[in-house]
């Protein structure tokens, strides 16, 4: 019997604990993003962190984040992206079942 396993209920088991004192990822300069004419952010990060809002601008939800650092990759031409690691205690516990 050939079971699929979708992402989302892998994602799913995973634990992450938000710093909402400090979060390790922020855009620097959200003015940015609208000249930014790919966007990239807001398809390639696999958590779904990143969105593009009315104002063309680009929203960042760092709850889930999976920590593998594409955003930084993407928005390499620009370097919009301040990623640190979280903090001790803080960020994703991954949980493979």
């Amino acid at each position: 019997m050939n079971m699929m396993v979708k992402v989302e209920d892998k994602l799913y088991q995973n634990r992450y604990i938000v710093d909402e004192s400090r979060p390790h990822i922020r855009i620097k300069d959200a003015e940015s993003c609208t000249s930014c004419t790919s966007q990239a952010c807001t398809y390639c990060c696999p958590a779904a962190c990143y969105s593009r809002n009315e104002a063309g601008s680009v929203t960042l939800i760092t709850d889930g984040c999976l920590e593998c650092g594409t955003c930084r990759v993407v928005c390499q031409d620009k370097e919009n992206i301040q990623w640190d690691y979280p903090r001790g205690g803080y960020g994703i516990s991954y949980k493979f079942g």
